[in-house]
């Protein structure tokens, strides 16, 4: 490709109720906009795959409202769906990742949309379609995948594409190159994911669905004993068990609420029971980082917490007390999806890395 030195690329990020549409120059965001999609509009669809007309027609609409002509594009780069098992990277997208999306070959999920809304509009004015480090990246090593029960191998379901990126800030703050580092990164947010990053890959991880630490709505690891159990003497039906472990565990089951916010308001108020779950939170926080800092021999170069509860200050105090003595702490708050999806592009339009193929 011909270098430019300013590159337009489209960014396209679809969720289960919204696509996050955005455009950069170079990493300059020129607009972003959030595309709501309300019940009614999608529950005529019967699957999620047959909304990607009525979804790219509301892109290019947005794309006309901003005046934007698509010929002047350079790429458009979108959130990937549940592929099969990936090493970490930006991905050409082709047809075998469309038809994988299509079929729900790994699982149904808004996010399976991304390739095909990134191809359909790249297609027509003959630009590269990419996705970044979509969910299903899985580099774990061969030693992290034994569980002790055959049946369940450990799998890896992390925020791939936050805790690259974020890795990569890392980086740069402590001047060393991405791909000789070594860090503990944990994603703290409605879901966690706690990695070891050796080197650029996240080789062992808490799972974000039903490992690691108690989040604000997922349980996270349970003593596996107690659960079955519980299960077969209350009699819950799948669903239900299913609900209690994510989407109404942690906070949600102690508390009544998955917001920080409102247990540190509680916490304010004198709540001594919101102070305690809140600080147990913490505290398995820091012992699920440091059991991954003996993934990586206790050399690392920091461990680094982001997500949206990095933000909260008294939960980030009290997990640095824990690992003061272990390593160096960096916050970065938040995840800037976007713009992690934007830069994943750049660094194969700038020829930085190899475009991979599905």
């Amino acid at each position: 490709m011909k270098k430019k030195k300013k590159l337009e690329i489209l960014v396209i990020n679809p969720g289960s109720t919204s696509t996050k549409v955005a455009l950069f120059e170079n990493e300059k965001l020129i607009f972003s906009e959030t595309i709501i999609h309300y019940p009614f509009e999608l529950q005529k669809f019967e699957k999620i795959w047959k909304q990607y007309e009525f979804r790219k027609s509301l892109v290019i609409e947005l794309l006309q409202r901003y005046k934007i002509r698509r010929g002047t594009l350079d790429a458009v780069v979108a959130r990937g769906g549940l592929f099969k098992p990936l090493e970490g990277g930006t991905y050409r997208v082709n047809q075998k990742m469309i038809q994988d999306a299509r079929m729900a070959s790994y699982g149904e999920h808004a996010s399976n949309l991304g390739c095909i809304l990134a191809y359909g509009i790249a297609w027509e004015v003959n630009v590269p379609a990419f996705v970044v480090d979509p969910p299903s990246v899985d580099e774990m090593n061969l030693l992290a995948r034994y569980s002790g029960f055959p049946e369940i191998p450990r799998t890896s379901i992390v925020h791939a594409l936050n805790i690259h990126a974020t890795a990569r800030i890392a980086a740069k703050k402590l001047k060393k190159q991405y791909r000789k580092t070594r860090f503990v990164i944990a994603h703290l947010g409605g879901g966690t994911s706690i990695t070891a990053v050796k080197e650029g890959r996240i080789i062992d991880c808490s799972h974000g669905l039903s490992g690691g630490p108690f989040t604000p709505q997922r349980t996270g690891s349970l003593p596996v004993v107690e659960l079955v159990k519980l299960s077969y003497a209350k009699k819950y039906s799948f669903e239900e068990m299913m609900r209690k472990l994510v989407g109404a565990g942690g906070l949600v089951a102690y508390l009544g609420t998955n917001s920080a916010k409102e247990v540190e308001k509680r916490i304010k108020n004198g709540d001594e029971k919101a102070l305690e779950i809140y600080q147990a939170m913490a505290y398995q926080i820091a012992k699920e980082i440091g059991a991954m800092s003996a993934v990586l021999n206790f050399e690392l170069d920091a461990i680094v917490l982001t997500g949206g509860l990095a933000y909260s200050e008294i939960l980030t105090k009290w997990i640095k007390e824990y690992l003061k003595k272990l390593a160096k702490v960096l916050v970065f708050p938040g995840e800037d999806e976007l713009k992690a999806l934007v830069l994943g592009a750049l660094r194969v339009l700038r020829g930085e890395e190899e475009a991979k193929e599905y």
